[in-house]
């Protein structure tokens, strides 16, 4: 049976308006289910019976519908939907309609009713915010601080004696033992260990596309060796050595330690110590830089250790930079790929940057995390925690006392993102 057959245009328009505190996809999942003509039935407590008592299977109910008179059978139809609520859902249809929002629909979902409510927390995803893992200088004592509870947990990681942190991404660290020359993966929270072949780390960076556990995770290093030459090495877990190849480099792209590298949407981008974009392709294995212009930067920017002061990262498949000085508030760019183009940013639109010098992260709706919004990875001057600064406010937390990123020190922390129960771990 056919529900649009049984509703009038009114009715409907009715139905979808008392839906207005929800998302309209769901109004489209609910109007798909219409189309496969089974909500009727469903939505009632008992779904396989009519009014009266009759069965669905009864021979006399469906002769009925079938031969009787069809005014009174589209009466009773009307008189049975005039009955259901949109809290007759039944449970998997609803968990199904739910767990397919975002994290913004689903709260809006759940103020409609007290069965709505708790099949939305049931569902929700809840993102997790990252964690700021301090490098000390001597000894296994890591620190790791939860800018979402303000709350600092430590764990001895003796398996990190003399490393150096050089990347992250997805809860791993790349490290790079220099006595040995080792090259490896380390999960701080599960302590599992995936090596790589040994690699002769000079002043090069490193980064890698995803957690190593997967069999698309790539590896990979660039080196400057002459102004119109670099080296770009790359690897991946279970190779034997790495894939070392020289490529023409472009000026003004100049290839240093303080380059910030970032994987997207395939590629592996490359901000270089100008602002000039260099990208590699590790499936064709092509290198080239982007004629894009680099990002304006601000005023007073060329300042002691400006390089220090410039952070990149992505967001769902978009190149985002901030720039900041000792006298300005930073400032957001984005990359328009179709225009060459870095575009400035007014508004993070929702989204949190969490910038550290070795690698930056991003996220959205994280419980206890201001949006629209950049976590620096400072919090010791101003005892246990995060400088940030706020785009809808515009202005630092805690105000600004002439912050000077040129003095901070490069190598001292680093942002990874934590396991849904991390606590358990530690």
């Amino acid at each position: 049976m056919v529900m649009s057959s049984h509703l009038t245009t009114r009715d409907h328009a009715i139905r979808v308006k008392e839906w207005a505190i929800c998302d309209t996809r769901v109004a489209l999942l609910y109007t798909n289910c219409v189309v496969w003509n089974f909500v009727p039935f469903v939505l009632n407590s008992n779904p396989t019976r009519l009014n009266g008592g009759n069965t669905m299977n009864d021979k006399n109910g469906l002769a009925e519908m079938v031969n009787g008179d069809e005014r009174t059978a589209s009466e009773d139809c009307k008189g049975r939907l005039e009955l259901q609520t949109w809290s007759d859902l039944p449970l998997e249809l609803l968990e199904l309609i739910l767990s397919n929002l975002t994290f913004e629909d689903n709260v809006r979902a759940s103020v409609v009713c007290k069965r709505w409510h708790k099949v939305a927390i049931s569902v929700r995803v809840m993102n997790q915010s990252p964690w700021l893992m301090y490098i000390p200088k001597s000894g296994c004592l890591y620190e790791f601080y939860d800018p979402s509870e303000r709350k600092i947990h430590s764990l001895e990681l003796p398996e990190l004696r003399g490393c150096r942190v050089c990347y992250t991404k997805q809860g791993w660290l790349l490290l790079y033992r220099r006595r040995n020359h080792l090259v490896f993966f380390f999960n701080p929270f599960t302590r599992e260990t995936i090596n790589l072949p040994s690699y002769e780390l000079a002043y090069e960076i490193m980064a890698f596309s995803c957690a190593p556990t997967s069999t698309n995770c790539v590896v990979f290093s660039i080196k400057h060796v002459h102004p119109t030459v670099v080296a770009i090495s790359t690897c991946h877990p279970g190779a034997l050595e790495w894939t070392i190849v020289n490529h023409r480099n472009r000026l003004p792209f100049v290839s240093s330690i303080w380059d910030k590298p970032v994987f997207c949407s395939g590629l592996f981008y490359c901000l270089s110590l100008t602002g000039w974009l260099g990208v590699y392709d590790p499936v064709r294995r092509y290198w080239k830089v982007l004629a894009v212009p680099p990002p304006r930067c601000p005023e007073n920017f060329f300042v002691k250790n400006w390089w220090k002061g410039k952070f990149m990262t992505e967001h769902n498949g978009d190149l985002l930079v901030v720039y900041t000085s000792q006298n300005k508030n930073p400032m957001i760019y984005k990359l328009y790929r179709s225009e060459l183009a870095w575009k400035e940013m007014e508004s993070l639109r929702g989204v949190t940057i969490f910038a550290s010098f070795l690698s930056s992260l991003s996220g959205a709706n994280l419980p206890g995390i201001m949006r629209n919004s950049v976590y620096f990875s400072k919090f010791r001057f101003f005892g246990k925690r995060c400088i940030s600064y706020s785009f809808d406010d515009c202005r630092y937390y805690p105000r600004k006392q002439q912050y000077d990123w040129g003095e901070q020190p490069p190598f001292e922390n680093i942002w990874i993102e934590p396991p849904r129960h991390a606590l358990s771990s530690i």
